[in-house]
């Protein structure tokens, strides 16, 4: 269980908002020592922070005390230099300039408007946008903003505030903002149970196809706290609390250019257990790799070309290794987007064509009929579920995407993992074991005797009334006792 400290300059600075044993003034804080195998993070809300004043001190002390704070040295380092904030916002929505021309002219002043932020909120919806961009920035809790007009809107200065600069609307604004960015202190007494561990669980909740869906979000919510963890979804607008948990459950889809891949090496950084790990994500979320890795390692995939989009025989190479019907995927598709099924030559280079057009390299695949896919779930190097995914009546893959964003989806079967065939289940630990040890959902087919590693999936999905069919509660629950080895293991390192 992690824990948050919030540092004043005085206690007197606290005196608006609800008491806690959490706030302590500065030199309480430099007397303070904590456990050390506690993670503690601090809130730095210290008037004055200027160089070797008490707020630069006690970030100085935090980081050197190896507890997380908000703002950084660094930070506080930044914002003493102009130059890395004097931002031009040209380009931003025109209800912001808008709303700068109107504070400013109703304040009196044609050039010049001051505001505040708290935790990157604002009071005025318009200035939403701009607090988020400067608090991802320039992390620190209450920031006090000067917008100068010179041909077009600046930033002039920005400088770190405290609780006692603020207005009684303002106290309102930032006693709901350090609400929502921490939920270790609420304003008003809230009854709370303890926690050994704090779990994060980053979700979309605009997510067409999410990893899991809102049942199943329940389900490891509910396994986790029975077994000690406070299990608490998170979304994308979360990332700066990563440094309050224990770890990070990712259940959204994963790729590299995407904030899942930032959250997860944010989250490694910072000492949590994550899973999906960034190496695990970067290893399966393109396929290049992965078909390049499984060969080089003998696991039983089907025949596989890397086409470039310059080769200029790409198509012969194709016909002459793979033949008809084939299969050709972009490298970082997920749910069956990004793969096509070529029965002739004419299709073939339509489909390179298209394909072509969003990567520069492509997988071309020799096509392998089976009425299933095994989908083998497998965490910390043992299978723990195991489903068939049949394709959809009259089309060749386990999702039909069309217009609108609609699909559709084949049925499916859970099985024990003992029930499915051996050669099966070692393929997909084979796979795995060159990923690395987190959650995986391999995808296998099998004709006869033949087995062939189709995929490697980091963020496999685990819906209610799928994946947990055969083993209900238990497949939470298995996740969940993971995340707590991992983190108790972490503890005693």
């Amino acid at each position: 269980m992690s824990r948050l400290l919030i540092v004043v300059d005085r206690t007197r600075d606290w005196a608006p908002y609800y008491p806690s044993s959490d706030v302590m003034t500065f030199d309480d804080y430099v007397q303070f020592s904590a456990n050390t195998s506690q993670r503690v993070r601090v809130i730095n809300l210290c008037q004055s922070a200027r160089y070797l004043s008490r707020g630069y001190y006690c970030s100085l002390l935090a980081e050197a005390r190896g507890h997380h704070v908000v703002p950084s040295v660094m930070t506080l380092n930044d914002l003493r230099r102009k130059s890395l904030f004097s931002l031009e916002l040209d380009e931003l929505d025109p209800r912001v300039l808008r709303w700068l021309d109107d504070a400013a002219k109703s304040a009196g002043s044609a050039d010049r408007i001051k505001l505040r932020t708290f935790f990157g909120k604002s009071q005025h919806e318009a200035l939403k946008p701009v607090a988020r961009a400067l608090f991802e920035r320039f992390p620190c809790p209450i920031l006090e903003v000067v917008f100068r007009f010179r041909g077009n809107w600046q930033i002039e200065s920005m400088k770190p505030a405290s609780p006692a600069d603020l207005s009684e609307t303002e106290q309102d604004t930032f006693a709901e903002a350090l609400d929502r960015f921490s939920s270790a202190l609420w304003r008003k007494p809230r009854s709370r149970r303890t926690y050994r561990y704090d779990l994060a669980m980053l979700v979309d909740p605009e997510e067409k196809l999410p990893p899991s869906d809102g049942k199943a979000l329940e389900c490891f919510i509910k396994a986790g706290r029975k077994l000690g963890i406070n299990v608490e979804t998170i979304t994308r607008r979360d990332y700066m609390r990563l440094p309050e948990y224990d770890g990070l459950f990712i259940r959204e889809t994963t790729s590299i250019d995407h904030h899942t891949y930032r959250f997860a090496r944010k989250a490694a950084a910072e000492g949590l257990v994550v899973i999906d790990d960034p190496v695990s994500i970067l290893r399966c979320t393109n396929k290049v790799f992965l078909a390049d890795l499984l060969k080089n390692n003998k696991v039983p995939t089907p025949r596989t070309l890397i086409l470039s989009k310059d080769q200029k025989d790409s198509v012969g190479q194709a016909i002459e290794h793979l033949g008809f019907p084939m299969v050709v995927k972009i490298p970082d598709g997920a749910f069956s987007r990004g793969v096509m099924r070529a029965e002739n030559e004419a299709q073939l280079q339509g489909a390179l064509k298209t394909l072509f057009r969003q990567s520069a390299l492509v997988l071309a695949q020799e096509y392998l009929y089976t009425d299933y896919d095994w989908r083998i779930g497998v965490l910390g190097g043992r299978a723990i579920f195991a489903c068939k995914y049949y394709m959809v009546k009259g089309h060749w893959q386990i999702y039909s995407h069309g217009d609108n964003q609609q699909f559709d989806s084949g049925d499916f079967d859970t099985l024990p993992t003992y029930e499915v065939p051996r050669n099966v289940i070692q393929a997909a630990l084979n796979a795995t074991r060159l990923i690395g040890d987190g959650l995986y959902g391999v995808d296998i087919k099998q004709s006869g005797n033949r087995v062939a590693v189709i995929e490697v999936n980091d963020n496999p999905n685990i819906d209610a009334g799928v994946e947990d069919r055969f083993l209900g509660g238990e497949l939470y629950t298995l996740v969940m006792q993971e995340f707590l080895s991992r983190m108790e293991a972490r503890r005693r390192a």
